[in-house]
């Protein structure tokens, strides 16, 4: 059987304002599949993104950048790990943007991100992202308001430029509710083997999860405005739910692509290997 999660629903419209306090942390009520099926429907969409990720390193005319953003403890690596790991690396890239170095607060704040883009045939991943320069900026007061809330704006501008070159834009927001985050912040003390994970500043950040919630869904809101940069909002305490709705909506944006292997530049009949 296959499972096909309705991915729309988890789509930020700009007609319609979202809020993330009543968004969904966990499937739908009526989404009824156990683990193990999840877990199989994800093996056969693995296999269709390796194909496809094949055939758009081939042919070299799109590029694939992908933004993943959470609150601590939302599954950002995880979620990473699980899907981009049978990707042939040579055509995949991973960046995870911490605080700015002081060499990259000297120039604008897309410089150290327009530089790492994805080269046509590829993948790009982003680890948290350019929407730090909002939402994290705005929370902490790092900058005044004139100055980050002009930042929408050059975003948009920035993901226009990319998506007219070429460049498709997939950005992800793992939701976690404040329990959830809870729960995996204390498992990290709790295990030995998960302390490296834990940040005391995670908890800073916890402290303000409403001002965050506020932050990031007026940045999904005023950045879902570019259909070929679209923001999703996914369940994330469901691990097989994420990973699969996740990757569907990689694996649907490829294929409407309509993709093919270039053709060669020679006869391949004249050819035979002695």
């Amino acid at each position: 059987m296959t499972i096909a999660i309705n991915t729309q629903i988890h789509r930020v419209s700009p007609q319609t304002p979202i809020n993330l306090h009543t968004s969904l942390t966990t499937p739908p009520t009526d989404f009824e599949h156990s683990k193990k099926a999840l877990k199989e429907q994800f093996k056969t969409e693995s296999k269709a993104l390796t194909h496809l990720q094949e055939l758009m390193y081939a042919q070299s005319k799109h590029a694939v950048l992908i933004v993943f953003q959470a609150m601590d403890a939302g599954g950002k690596d995880s979620t990473i790990r699980h899907i981009m790991t049978p990707i042939n690396p040579q055509g995949c890239r991973v960046l995870n943007f911490k605080a700015p170095s002081a060499y990259e607060r000297e120039r604008d704040y897309l410089w150290r991100i327009h530089q790492h883009v994805p080269p046509k045939g590829c993948f790009t991943v982003f680890n948290r992202s350019h929407y730090e320069d909002v939402v994290t900026v705005s929370v902490n007061d790092f900058a005044p308001k004139h100055i980050w809330q002009k930042r929408y704006n050059h975003i948009n501008a920035f993901e226009q430029l990319l998506t007219d070159e070429g460049t498709h834009i997939l950005k992800f927001f793992l939701h976690i509710s404040k329990d959830y985050q809870k729960h995996r912040l204390q498992r990290r003390l709790d295990r030995p083997d998960k302390h490296w994970k834990f940040d005391p500043s995670d908890l800073v950040a916890r402290n303000h999860w409403d001002d965050y919630m506020q932050a990031y869904a007026q940045a999904f809101n005023t950045c879902s405005v570019n259909t070929d940069a679209p923001w999703y909002v996914i369940p994330a305490e469901n691990r097989e739910y994420r990973n699969l709705a996740i990757i569907q909506i990689i694996n649907q944006k490829l294929q409407s692509l309509d993709m093919q292997y270039p053709a060669p530049q020679y006869d391949a009949s004249q050819y035979k290997i002695n």
